[in-house]
């Protein structure tokens, strides 16, 4: 009987590698099509909207001699030129924000596969640093999602269940005691206006749409609101210095994502009551720095990999090519600053 055939865990992630960057060449190639397509296009109606902007101007010239109905049709061909401009910029805008996090991607994983592939001594080093990186991804996507589901049961799901109780409850008493089953009622719009809220909120956590639509900065300023609402007994402050401007769409996200995991790990496990939040953007570079007052901890827990979170914010920092440091003391507080190029 032949020996079973041993699944390689490098080639596993050899192959999945070569899916997932196949994925992104090919999206790169739309989206760059697109791209030129949205161009030419855009072009199109620049050069349509003067005309149309020249005309209006003309029949303007004529005065009382241009009749209303010819004065309202440019004023409304001159709107819907102009509105088609906007939304024409608006795709052309997101089309390149998504070619260049596309690009990203894609380099990205052309360099760990080829640290995969590489041979001899520093091609099993560098196949080991990869394979700990991913690893290291998934870990994090794991404890995120059991973060999640934890939020789930603990939230929406058990308040459903309680509405379901005070549904049958007044029902019951809508015969007997219609007063009291009106208070029922009452009490179960309040906790559903409640529960709503706070499904608003944990959606805002997955994603917001605020971050794609305004940027990092206004999404962080509604995000700390929303979270000292949560944590009353945490105070919260935030300085943005610098040139306030949009970012790169995935530069955002991860800047995000890494204040989001900041403010957890001081207001939930630090056990700050003073947290400060310094954002400084350059031309050159986007700073980050957040202070807190809480109880620290040694910061050997990053070598030993007993912090997924910090790691998982270190590893992206440096893989942006920027620059990631901590300083904690027990009893001390923590400062975590992180910086990476501006774009």
């Amino acid at each position: 009987m032949p020996p079973k055939e041993q699944n390689n865990p490098l080639e596993d992630i050899r192959k999945t590698l070569q899916t997932e960057l196949e994925e992104s060449n090919r999206s790169l190639r739309e989206v760059t099509l697109m791209l030129q397509q949205s161009q030419g296009e855009l072009t199109k109606i620049t050069q349509r909207n003067a005309a149309i902007t020249a005309h209006l101007q003309q029949v303007q010239a004529q005065g009382a001699k241009a009749s209303l109905e010819e004065l309202r049709m440019a004023y409304d061909s001159a709107l819907d030129a102009q509105q088609r401009l906007f939304v024409m910029r608006g795709q052309l805008e997101k089309l390149q924000s998504d070619q260049t996090r596309l690009q990203h991607n894609k380099t990205q994983l052309e360099k760990i596969t080829e640290l995969l592939n590489k041979p001899g001594e520093g091609g099993k080093g560098g196949a080991k640093s990869a394979q700990a990186s991913i690893e290291g991804v998934i870990q994090a996507q794991e404890a995120e999602r059991q973060r999640l589901s934890r939020q789930m049961h603990d939230g929406p799901a058990q308040a459903l269940s309680n509405f379901i109780l005070q549904t049958e409850i007044a029902m019951r008493l809508m015969d007997i005691e219609p007063s009291q089953a009106r208070d029922e009622l009452n009490s179960l719009k309040a906790s559903a206006m409640s529960t709503f809220q706070k499904v608003r909120n944990f959606i805002f956590e997955l994603r917001p749409m605020m971050l794609d639509d305004l940027g990092v900065v206004p999404t962080v300023r509604r995000y700390i609101d929303n979270f000292k609402e949560q944590q009353s007994g945490t105070e919260i402050t935030l300085t943005v210095s610098g040139q306030e401007r949009r970012l790169q769409s995935y530069r955002e996200v991860m800047i995000f994502r890494a204040l989001q995991e900041l403010l957890g790990n001081a207001a939930r496990h630090s056990q700050a009551t003073f947290i400060k939040i310094l954002f400084d953007i350059t031309d050159a570079a986007v700073k980050v720095t957040v202070d807190d007052n809480g109880k620290g901890f040694d910061t050997d827990v990053l070598q030993q990999g007993n912090s997924l979170g910090l790691n998982m914010i270190r590893d992206r920092v440096e893989m942006m090519g920027g620059v990631f440091e901590l300083d904690s003391t027990t009893g001390r507080g923590t400062r975590v600053v992180f910086s990476i190029p501006g774009g």
